[in-house]
């Protein structure tokens, strides 16, 4: 039984490395690889759409963010889709300057829907067409001075769905808060950055990016309404063939929570949805490698399911060794030795890759971060913790019923604070 276990262990190394060692490449690409430059022969016009639900807190610092771009205000309409809103968020918006949909439907409750309500009421009020597309927000969202000029300039050259850098509003309010934040750090900085110099497809990652008018008359609306819509659409669109662009020198800031308990909803609706998206999207994307010779496609179908599964499994196979040879002591004394210690390397290693990626994305992006040099390299340690309770999430959102909720956000700044 040891040799089968040890059989067993050396074969999901050797996959889970086969699988994941180009995003080891992504860290030297995005070191050592020569960035694109853009430029804008065009300044187009957008609309802004926010989706929020009882967001009075932080809506209003969104929307002067958005006024204070250094792009033409003309060129820039902003739509609020207030959302089954029991506060007053609709009229903090109108008053900000924004024009307001109200939606109010307690049965189709998620942000697909309320995105998808804010295009059919632009197309009824005759304006849809007056726009080259369209940028996405959430309310907590937060927008460098430069972010739409530096938008423009990707969808000028040709991109139809542009995302962003995505920065955090509250870093350093403690371990939990920067995990998250460091997960999108490096997500911008060691994924989507060397996506676009290798000239692969991003990928959309909650809010912050722009998409073109056409592609939403194509998709007549927007129709993804699993519970991770931002996945959905990035694996549909790279299905489709369709190239996902960055534009690294647009900053957003957004608000992660900061409470266990808000983690765990957020994030277990995110692996919820990572099931969903591989169930509905698996299939087609594993032909898209083969049909459309698509890297981009490979690489999104390692982002939803791979990983954590193949560590789950692990993580079950010698967990169940384990139980059984305690449960046979002292005749399994040895088999209890060798699950044991392959359990300790199986999170030893993942710890310190975890920690490797955590490091050099603090490192390289350090004047970026908003904490002090003490919480930046605290933080740098506690990250793999967090990561790791992504394992448990999981577990749980494979047989969980979970349903869309709204995250309460209640860190309201100016964008003046991060200047």
């Amino acid at each position: 039984m040891r040799s089968f276990l040890d059989n067993i262990n050396l074969l999901l190394f050797i996959f889970f490395t086969v699988l994941y060692s180009y995003q080891l490449i992504y860290v030297f690409v995005s070191l050592l690889g020569k960035k694109k430059a853009f430029t804008a022969k065009k300044e187009h016009k957008f609309a802004v759409i926010i989706a929020a639900r009882n967001e009075r807190v932080v809506i209003a610092q969104l929307i002067e963010s958005i006024k204070k771009q250094r792009y033409p205000s003309e060129l820039c309409d902003i739509y609020v889709i207030a959302d089954n809103c029991t506060d007053d968020t609709a009229e903090i918006a109108r008053a900000a300057g924004a024009t307001v949909f109200c939606r109010d439907n307690k049965r189709l409750v998620g942000k697909g829907y309320a995105l998808n309500f804010g295009f059919k009421k632009l197309v009824e009020a005759g304006s849809f067409s007056d726009y080259d597309g369209f940028f996405v927000f959430d309310a907590d969202n937060l927008l460098d001075e430069n972010y739409i000029a530096e938008m423009n300039k990707v969808f000028d050259s040709g991109y139809r769905i542009v995302t962003s850098y995505r920065n955090s509003k509250n870093y350093d309010t403690n371990w939990i808060s920067a995990g998250s934040s460091l997960w999108f750090l490096r997500e911008a900085k060691y994924i989507n950055a060397s996506r676009m110099i290798l000239n692969s497809s991003c990928a959309v990652s909650g809010t912050g990016f722009l998409v073109s008018r056409e592609i939403i008359e194509n998709n007549r609306g927007w129709q993804y309404y699993l519970l991770t819509e931002d996945i959905e659409f990035s694996i549909d669109s790279v299905i489709k063939n369709e190239k996902i662009g960055y534009a690294e020198n647009a900053m957003l800031y957004d608000e992660q929570p900061y409470t266990f308990r808000e983690s765990w909803n957020q994030r277990i609706r995110w692996a919820k949805g990572f099931f969903q998206v591989f169930a509905a999207y698996g299939g087609k994307l594993f032909r898209a490698i083969f049909k459309n010779r698509s890297f981009a496609a490979y690489d999104m179908l390692m982002t939803i399911m791979p990983a954590m599964t193949i560590t789950l499994i692990g993580a079950i196979i010698n967990s169940s060794f384990l139980i059984y040879a305690l449960l046979n002591l002292p005749s399994a004394k040895m088999l209890a030795l060798t699950a044991g210690i392959a359990l300790f390397m199986t999170f030893f290693n993942f710890y310190v890759v975890l920690f490797f990626f955590g490091a050099i994305t603090t490192v390289t992006e350090w004047h970026k971060i908003n904490s002090s040099t003490g919480r930046k390299i605290l933080y740098m340690f506690t990250f793999p913790l967090f990561i790791f309770t992504y394992i448990p999430i999981s577990i749980v959102a494979i047989f969980k019923k979970i349903e869309w909720k709204p995250i309460h956000h209640s860190i309201a700044k100016n964008i003046e604070e991060f200047q």
